[in-house]
């Protein structure tokens, strides 16, 4: 399967593409409790990324799904704890999400079905009509929406969330990402390269629950400099040529430059296709 194949395009007979859901943690053994009997049962596989977890957080989670594929994070982060659950990931479609319980497993189908209509990436936001959070603060959700705003300004995209996780996207895109940060500005960085790459992205509400259990290692101001920091690192590079010479476009791929054709709208309904917003030129 190459980006942009739909299940249109597909015999009704055919065998539907695996599902691989990824999740970075570390000590999240009280919440994965909770989230991990709450997958659906498209989900094929799971890929936990353990961040040198001091607690019960691999037990817990072999316990409750005993095909669980765990993989020990050799780095710090969470950029680098997502290249290590990808490069371990064997579906066809990988799904990013948080183990804190602030993403709700039950949205899954909805992201799917918008890559069922023949899109390659799958951006959950939550502010959009159907979205929503229940665990930002003030000073985050401004920052977000500055940079957002920047990142739409700069790459020609129409984006309403820029800094969540929750993501469902074909595996044939990761050549794209290219992901080569270790941080929380990684959510940035591959909202940036999809745009970068022409990939067709949608947008999907999405809803933001609060942490159930713990504190997050998010820092705003530290990891908002790290997220600017990206955004100019991005601006001012050329590695949209980069990565495309990385990555041997598959058969079939069709570059359309910028945000791409977005072939739903933000409630995953059929839409007509939008003019692309090709990227500025450096």
């Amino acid at each position: 399967m190459v980006p942009g194949e739909s299940a249109r395009s597909r015999n009704g007979a055919a065998p539907r593409p695996r599902v691989s859901v990824v999740i970075p943690a570390m000590n999240e053994a009280d919440n994965l409790q909770f989230i991990l009997p709450l997958l659906p049962s498209v989900v094929d596989e799971v890929v936990l990324v353990d961040g040198r977890s001091t607690d019960a957080t691999i037990e817990v989670t072999r316990l409750l799904r005993t095909d669980v594929v765990i993989v020990a994070q050799e780095g710090k982060g969470k950029g680098d704890a997502l290249v290590a659950g990808f490069e371990a990931a064997r579906g066809e479609i990988i799904v990013t999400m948080d183990a804190d319980g602030s993403a709700d497993p039950g949205e899954i189908p909805r992201f799917l079905a918008a890559l069922d209509l023949g899109v390659d990436f799958a951006k959950g936001t939550r502010f959009a009509p159907g979205g929503g959070s229940g665990d930002i603060t003030r000073l985050r959700k401004a920052g977000n929406r500055v940079l957002t705003w920047l990142v739409n300004r700069l790459f020609g995209t129409q984006y309403t969330d820029l800094c969540y996780g929750y993501n469902a996207f074909r595996a044939d895109c990761l050549p794209y990402l290219y992901v080569d940060c270790d941080g929380f500005e990684v959510e940035t960085l591959i909202n940036i390269r999809v745009a970068k790459a022409g990939l067709r992205v949608t947008e999907v509400p999405s809803f933001e629950h609060p942490r159930i259990f713990g504190v997050s290692n998010l820092h705003a101001a530290r990891d908002g400099r790290r997220v600017l920091m990206t955004i100019v690192c991005e601006r001012l590079s050329r590695s949209s040529e980069a990565v495309r010479a990385r990555a041997d476009p598959p058969e079939g791929m069709q570059s359309t430059g910028g945000h791409g054709d977005v072939v739903v709208d933000l409630l995953g309904r059929v839409a007509m296709p939008v003019e692309a917003h090709g990227a500025p030129q450096p």
